[in-house]
Protein backbone atom coordinates (compact mmCIF):
# COMPACT_ATOMS: atom_id res chain seq x y z
CA UNK A 1 0.00 0.00 0.00
CA UNK A 2 1.30 3.57 -0.88
CA UNK A 3 1.19 6.48 1.27
CA UNK A 4 -1.15 8.14 -1.64
CA UNK A 5 -3.75 5.19 -1.19
CA UNK A 6 -5.25 6.51 1.94
CA UNK A 7 -7.36 9.08 0.37
CA UNK A 8 -6.44 11.79 3.11
CA UNK A 9 -2.50 11.80 2.52
CA UNK A 10 -3.04 12.08 -1.04
CA UNK A 11 -5.33 14.88 -1.04
CA UNK A 12 -3.64 16.94 1.11
CA UNK A 13 0.10 15.90 -1.08
CA UNK A 14 -1.66 16.88 -4.30
CA UNK A 15 -3.52 20.25 -2.32
CA UNK A 16 -0.06 21.29 -1.15
CA UNK A 17 1.85 20.66 -4.40
CA UNK A 18 -0.41 22.55 -6.69
CA UNK A 19 -0.35 25.29 -4.53
CA UNK A 20 2.64 25.76 -4.18
CA UNK A 21 3.43 25.32 -7.76
CA UNK A 22 0.95 28.17 -8.20
CA UNK A 23 2.85 30.33 -5.77
CA UNK A 24 6.11 29.85 -7.67
CA UNK A 25 4.51 31.02 -10.86
CA UNK A 26 2.75 34.57 -9.13
CA UNK A 27 6.50 34.77 -7.56
CA UNK A 28 8.41 34.56 -10.59
CA UNK A 29 5.82 36.81 -12.70
CA UNK A 30 5.89 39.37 -9.46
CA UNK A 31 9.80 38.93 -9.78
CA UNK A 32 9.75 39.85 -13.66
CA UNK A 33 7.28 42.76 -12.96
CA UNK A 34 9.49 44.03 -10.41
CA UNK A 35 12.60 43.86 -12.51
CA UNK A 36 10.47 46.34 -15.03
CA UNK A 37 9.61 48.11 -11.93
CA UNK A 38 13.15 48.99 -10.74
CA UNK A 39 14.51 49.68 -14.21
CA UNK A 40 11.61 52.55 -14.74
CA UNK A 41 12.84 53.92 -11.32
CA UNK A 42 16.76 53.75 -12.68
CA UNK A 43 15.29 55.58 -15.73
CA UNK A 44 13.76 57.87 -14.12
CA UNK A 45 16.00 58.69 -11.56
CA UNK A 46 18.46 59.45 -14.97
CA UNK A 47 15.98 61.85 -15.52
CA UNK A 48 15.72 63.48 -12.18
CA UNK A 49 12.21 61.75 -11.38
CA UNK A 50 12.52 58.66 -9.50
CA UNK A 51 9.78 56.39 -8.62
CA UNK A 52 8.61 57.08 -5.15
CA UNK A 53 8.84 54.35 -2.48
CA UNK A 54 10.97 51.90 -4.38
CA UNK A 55 13.01 50.58 -1.79
CA UNK A 56 9.95 49.75 0.21
CA UNK A 57 8.11 47.81 -2.82
CA UNK A 58 11.70 46.08 -3.63
CA UNK A 59 12.15 45.58 0.23
CA UNK A 60 8.88 43.49 0.79
CA UNK A 61 8.74 42.36 -2.46
CA UNK A 62 11.71 40.23 -2.04
CA UNK A 63 10.59 38.78 1.04
CA UNK A 64 7.52 37.47 -0.70
CA UNK A 65 9.00 36.41 -3.52
CA UNK A 66 11.66 34.27 -1.20
CA UNK A 67 9.15 32.76 0.30
CA UNK A 68 6.28 31.88 -1.69
CA UNK A 69 8.95 29.83 -4.07
CA UNK A 70 10.67 28.40 -0.98
CA UNK A 71 7.49 26.07 -0.83
CA UNK A 72 8.06 24.54 -4.14
CA UNK A 73 11.41 24.64 -3.17
CA UNK A 74 11.30 22.28 -0.25
CA UNK A 75 8.87 19.69 -2.41
CA UNK A 76 11.05 19.44 -5.36
CA UNK A 77 14.21 18.61 -2.57
CA UNK A 78 15.89 21.88 -4.04
CA UNK A 79 16.40 23.03 -0.07
CA UNK A 80 19.75 23.81 0.50
CA UNK A 81 21.13 20.55 1.34
CA UNK A 82 24.35 19.34 1.90
CA UNK A 83 23.26 15.52 0.13
CA UNK A 84 26.05 13.92 -2.02
CA UNK A 85 27.10 12.10 1.49
CA UNK A 86 23.73 10.89 1.71
CA UNK A 87 24.08 9.42 -1.24
CA UNK A 88 26.88 7.77 -0.21
CA UNK A 89 25.19 6.30 2.63
CA UNK A 90 22.21 5.45 1.25
CA UNK A 91 19.43 2.95 1.50
CA UNK A 92 17.14 2.98 5.30
CA UNK A 93 20.35 5.29 7.46
CA UNK A 94 19.70 7.64 4.35
CA UNK A 95 15.62 7.86 4.28
CA UNK A 96 16.24 8.16 8.44
CA UNK A 97 18.48 11.28 7.70
CA UNK A 98 16.19 12.48 5.57
CA UNK A 99 13.41 12.14 7.72
CA UNK A 100 14.74 13.74 10.22
CA UNK A 101 15.95 16.58 8.04
CA UNK A 102 12.05 16.74 7.09
CA UNK A 103 10.66 16.55 10.70
CA UNK A 104 13.48 19.61 11.44
CA UNK A 105 12.06 21.17 8.97
CA UNK A 106 8.24 21.52 9.80
CA UNK A 107 9.54 22.32 12.78
CA UNK A 108 11.57 25.47 12.05
CA UNK A 109 8.52 26.68 10.04
CA UNK A 110 5.99 26.03 12.57
CA UNK A 111 8.49 28.05 14.66
CA UNK A 112 8.12 30.58 12.23
CA UNK A 113 4.75 30.57 11.77
CA UNK A 114 3.86 30.86 15.88
CA UNK A 115 6.16 33.97 15.90
CA UNK A 116 4.65 35.83 12.98
CA UNK A 117 1.45 35.55 13.48
CA UNK A 118 0.50 38.20 15.86
CA UNK A 119 3.05 40.74 14.36
CA UNK A 120 0.86 39.52 10.89
CA UNK A 121 -2.27 40.44 13.00
CA UNK A 122 -0.92 43.86 14.45
CA UNK A 123 0.08 44.78 10.87
CA UNK A 124 -3.53 44.15 9.90
CA UNK A 125 -5.33 45.56 12.35
CA UNK A 126 -3.47 48.46 12.89
CA UNK A 127 -2.66 49.16 9.41
CA UNK A 128 1.32 49.63 9.69
CA UNK A 129 3.24 50.48 6.63
CA UNK A 130 6.73 51.41 5.84
CA UNK A 131 7.75 54.19 4.54
CA UNK A 132 7.07 58.12 4.65
CA UNK A 133 5.99 60.63 2.55
CA UNK A 134 4.33 60.52 -0.85
CA UNK A 135 4.27 56.54 -0.62
CA UNK A 136 3.26 54.54 2.26
CA UNK A 137 3.67 50.84 1.56
CA UNK A 138 1.66 48.74 4.26
CA UNK A 139 3.84 45.83 5.58
CA UNK A 140 0.55 43.13 6.00
CA UNK A 141 0.85 41.60 2.57
CA UNK A 142 4.46 40.50 3.43
CA UNK A 143 3.63 39.97 7.24
CA UNK A 144 0.83 37.56 5.61
CA UNK A 145 2.70 36.23 2.84
CA UNK A 146 5.07 34.88 5.25
CA UNK A 147 2.21 33.46 7.53
CA UNK A 148 0.59 31.48 5.15
CA UNK A 149 3.99 30.64 3.78
CA UNK A 150 5.47 29.29 6.27
CA UNK A 151 1.97 27.30 7.51
CA UNK A 152 2.23 25.71 3.73
CA UNK A 153 6.19 24.73 4.27
CA UNK A 154 5.01 23.04 7.66
CA UNK A 155 2.21 21.14 5.41
CA UNK A 156 5.09 20.48 2.74
CA UNK A 157 8.01 18.64 4.97
CA UNK A 158 5.34 16.93 6.62
CA UNK A 159 4.50 15.28 3.99
CA UNK A 160 7.98 14.71 2.89
CA UNK A 161 8.72 13.45 6.52
CA UNK A 162 5.50 11.12 6.08
CA UNK A 163 6.71 9.71 2.31
CA UNK A 164 9.94 8.35 3.54
CA UNK A 165 8.61 6.81 6.49
CA UNK A 166 6.09 4.85 5.12
CA UNK A 167 8.50 3.96 2.13
CA UNK A 168 10.87 3.05 4.72
CA UNK A 169 8.55 0.97 6.04
CA UNK A 170 7.55 -0.48 2.89
CA UNK A 171 11.51 -1.47 1.81
CA UNK A 172 11.02 -3.19 5.52
CA UNK A 173 8.16 -5.31 4.34
CA UNK A 174 9.63 -6.15 1.05
CA UNK A 175 11.69 -9.48 0.88
CA UNK A 176 14.81 -9.72 -0.38
CA UNK A 177 15.33 -11.36 -3.37
CA UNK A 178 17.79 -14.26 -3.42
CA UNK A 179 20.70 -14.71 -6.35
Amino acid sequence: MSHLDIPVIGHIDRWSERLSKWLMVIAAMWAFLLAFYILADVFGRFFGFPLRGTHEVVKNSIVMIAFMQAAYCVLSRSMLRADFLLHLIGGMPERIINSMGYILGAVFFAALFWGTKDPAVHAIISGEFEGEGALRVPTWPARVVVLLTAALLVVNYSMLALKEILQSRVDKAQPIAAD
